[in-house]
């Protein structure tokens, strides 16, 4: 369904948000990050995990102490190419940045960095985190578990046992088009689902059943428990257990390793297959892998550019759109959204600005005409 909205210029949006999380005891510089990776949803057309989580997820997490807006990184072990570290309850959206960052660091000594980290909160949109090290000509790989949440069932299961569990991989392919794999390991996030829901949309089938299996097109049905949400693969036969375990690959590398909240814990089999627990404690992976480290300082690069451009030059089908790579039309709309405004529904516009009045900042101005133009 088509909704009235009004284009925003980026730098309004992001400046509207860093101001509003730094109300909230956030230091500013690392506001502005987390305003970024918030908006980044928004300026690339996700925006199920944009500016829609504002009010819904993380101001709430404020409002109810479950994040230290203060918290700083500990490095519990350090191995030099590897790094443990506790977050602290410090916010996802700026700290698996700040992950990320510290892995490239040590990918530029050692070819490879990881940062292992545990305590954290939700992080947002995990290719925004990824593509920073592709930024720095390096393969970047981020993946969270969502704490001691539970959302999914294992396939032929009745409890609910894993989150979302979204994982992503970038890398530098085609000028200003990097390659960003960002997904969930269900079929969609929870965010399409309740976007969907919010603006009366029905949803395809093979995203939601019933517990007799049967499809659910109706998104609302997901939060009234009336349906629960399916893997990447849909039904056992399509390939469920692929989706399965890459949940339980994210699980393994993100949490467990850590030593974060689990989804799988013994309070789980006690569930009546409706999502329970809370995303407390949710554990973070950031891995940077530097080729020219690896390779010496030739060669990637130029790999990289001919294999993408031969995978963006093969023939379509039929004359239809042209072929393309994860990350791709993702690239193309946060250039068109930068120059034209970022496109945000008008009920949502509302609710940052009152967030914003709420805050004492300034509400964020809508582009002009000639901006638009």
């Amino acid at each position: 369904m088509d909704e009235p909205e009004t284009r925003v210029p980026y730098e309004e949006l992001t400046g509207c948000v860093a101001q509003i999380i730094e109300k909230h005891g956030v230091p500013g510089p690392r506001a502005e990050i987390a305003a970024q990776a918030l908006c980044h949803g928004d300026l690339t057309g996700v925006r199920s995990h944009g500016l829609f989580n504002l009010a819904r997820l993380y101001l709430p997490l404020f409002a109810d102490a479950r994040v230290d807006p203060q918290a700083d990184l500990d490095v519990v072990n350090d191995t030099g190419a590897a790094v443990l570290v506790n977050a602290n309850r410090a916010l996802g959206l700026w700290a698996a940045s700040e992950a990320m960052d510290m892995a490239a660091e040590r990918a530029r000594s050692h070819g490879i960095g990881l940062v292992s980290m545990h305590d954290c909160t939700h992080f947002g949109v995990a290719g925004f985190h990824s593509a920073r090290a592709a930024r720095h000509g390096m393969i970047g790989i981020t993946a969270s578990n969502c704490g001691r949440q539970r959302i999914a069932r294992p396939p032929g299961g009745r409890a609910a046992m894993l989150g979302t569990n979204p994982f992503s991989v970038a890398a530098p392919a085609m000028d200003g088009h990097p390659f960003v794999l960002d997904m969930s390991t269900t079929v969609v996030p929870t965010g399409r689902i309740r976007s969907a829901a919010l603006a009366g949309d029905r949803i395809p089938e093979g995203w939601l059943a019933d517990d007799d299996g049967r499809a659910v097109t109706d998104p609302a049905a997901f939060d009234r428990g009336d349906a629960h949400l399916l893997w990447l693969g849909g039904r056992a036969e399509t390939g469920a257990y692929k989706g399965y375990g890459l949940g339980l690959m994210v699980e393994t590398l993100a949490a467990l390793l850590p030593g974060a909240g689990l989804g799988p814990s013994p309070e789980a089999l006690h569930g009546d297959g409706s999502p329970g627990g809370r995303d407390d404690d949710i554990g973070v992976i950031a891995l940077a892998i530097s080729p020219g480290t690896l390779r010496g300082t030739g060669g990637f690069q130029d790999d990289a550019e001919r294999m993408f451009g031969v995978l963006a030059g093969g023939p379509p089908v039929n004359g239809e759109s042209p072929v393309r790579y994860p990350g791709w039309h993702e690239a193309a709309t946060a250039q068109e959204n930068l120059r034209l405004g970022v496109p945000v529904p008008d009920w949502l516009l509302a609710e940052v600005s009152q967030a914003a009045r709420e805050a004492g900042v300034p509400a964020p101005v809508p582009a002009t005409t000639e901006e638009v133009t």
